[in-house]
């Protein structure tokens, strides 16, 4: 097939395009963020892969395309969008492609409103080494993964097997019929609860075995899940994590009397795990094959990317940007440094709208006495939105409850404040840039 992705450079399309340019297809595409950076590295590993990239202008699309996939942040509006319309040639979202494409395979879809991410690559990495070989379409880049290239947001094995990450975001979450489902958690990100509820819901019905979820997890358990196999911490469940020990950055377990040392931290990267461990067990994985390899696993980047880490200095890069996210990394961060300073960018303006009551909320209760926040400008990618919030108004509310917390503009002013703290953490989604700033914050320190 011959298919053009518009917005080719997020992660979700990114990974789509690299995967089926993997499986034989010719794909082309194109991205404003391209458009502004020429050399960006997503680009160059989408061209490593034989695909072609177009400027975002409507050049790159012609008649002998099969259809064009557009990122759901594409506007109708979007030269390529116009262009392809005006063509006739079918079009499809994302989302609308990727339920396409698990119809086609035995699919294992994870949802979850945290951690779906790194419990997908993780899965994808035991089966691959289980000499199950999966095929895998993520969000985020699994570091064993990468490649020249490959980011890492996907993987094309020999089986029909295909796990997925399942965003809720656009709703279309509902229109997947995978074989198995994975459900981590429930909480405030793209949508109200209520609201995820019901697709959660959804896509339990319309999976055709059983669905793996958290007995921990309140809101999941008011939804009714058909089918559930439950994994746990805190409640007793068919796979409860028992002797648990919590290291700086690793952890070690138990599941049925069976020994695991995962090379992640924190309780959240624990649910995780137990995650993969219920669901290959159940697929009749021997504990002992999973156990050997799970401490393998080297995780997601910018997922508790440890940047520096020298007995003195910490900076660690992650991607947590709703308010359980933010919870559960402070938590982990919390037990490895006594006074932090957090350096945070909201993305988008509508998320930030709707979770602003949140963010203030999990700053206020989380930071301690010593601990400082640092508010960068919401990061804008293009697009229609409104722009009547700021950084400032997360900042008076998170000011109100009596911690330390500034607004900052310029990141040069930022890294002039280097040195002030010991320990640095740096978090926010979807801007790449956060990554090197990160690093930029270690080469600093001195």
């Amino acid at each position: 097939m011959k298919i053009f992705f518009s917005g080719i450079g997020g992660s979700g399309v990114s990974a789509i395009a690299g995967f089926m340019a993997a499986k034989g297809h010719f794909i082309a595409g194109s991205d404003r963020l391209f458009d502004l950076s020429t050399t960006h590295p997503i680009r160059k590993r989408l061209e490593e892969n034989g695909i072609i990239i177009f400027p975002q202008n409507g050049d790159g699309i012609n008649g002998s395309f099969d259809f064009a996939v557009f990122s759901t942040s594409v506007e109708k509006s979007n030269p390529d969008f116009r262009k392809a319309e005006m063509l006739g040639i079918p079009l499809k979202t994302r989302p609308e492609y990727l339920a396409e494409i698990v119809s086609e395979h035995n699919t294992i879809a994870v949802a979850g409103t945290s951690g779906k991410s790194t419990t997908s690559g993780m899965l994808a990495f035991l089966m691959q080494r289980l000499g199950m070989p999966p095929n895998f379409i993520g969000g985020g880049r699994v570091k064993q993964f990468r490649t020249l290239r490959n980011s890492g947001n996907y993987f094309s094995g020999s089986s029909d097997t295909l796990i997925i990450e399942a965003c809720e975001s656009d709703g279309t979450i509902i229109h997947y019929k995978p074989a198995y489902s994975i459900i981590l958690n429930l909480d405030l990100d793209h949508h109200p609860v209520e609201q995820t509820a019901r697709m959660f819901e959804q896509l339990s019905d319309n999976t055709s075995k059983p669905v793996f979820v958290c007995a921990d997890d309140n809101n999941l358990a008011s939804c009714a899940i058909r089918n559930a196999c439950c994994f746990s911490i805190h409640k007793e469940s068919e796979y409860q994590a028992k002797s648990i020990v919590y290291y700086p950055f690793r952890t070690a377990f138990k599941v049925n009397g069976q020994e695991f040392k995962l090379s992640l931290p924190g309780e959240y990267n624990l649910y995780n795990a137990l995650a993969c461990i219920s669901f290959l067990l159940e697929l009749g994985a021997p504990a002992k094959d999973i156990a050997r390899i799970l401490p393998e696993f080297s995780g997601i980047e910018r997922r508790f990317d440890i940047h520096r880490n020298d007995g003195r200095y910490l900076v660690i890069d992650d991607y947590a940007h709703n308010p359980h996210k933010i919870h559960s990394l402070m938590e982990a961060v919390k037990k490895i440094s006594d006074k932090v300073c957090y350096i945070f960018q909201p993305h988008g303006y509508g998320p930030t709208r709707l979770m602003k009551d949140g963010y203030i909320r999990t700053f206020a209760e989380n930071m301690r006495e010593a601990d400082h926040l640092i508010l960068l400008p919401i990061y804008y990618a293009g697009g229609t939105a409104a722009r009547d919030i700021s950084s400032r108004d997360i900042a008076e509310g998170v000011a109100a409850s009596g911690r330390s917390v500034e607004v900052i503009d310029d990141r040069a002013d930022v890294l002039k404040k280097a040195g002030w703290w010991d320990s640095y953490v740096v978090l926010g989604a979807r801007d790449d840039t956060l990554s090197d700033f990160a690093e930029q914050i270690a080469g600093t320190l001195s």
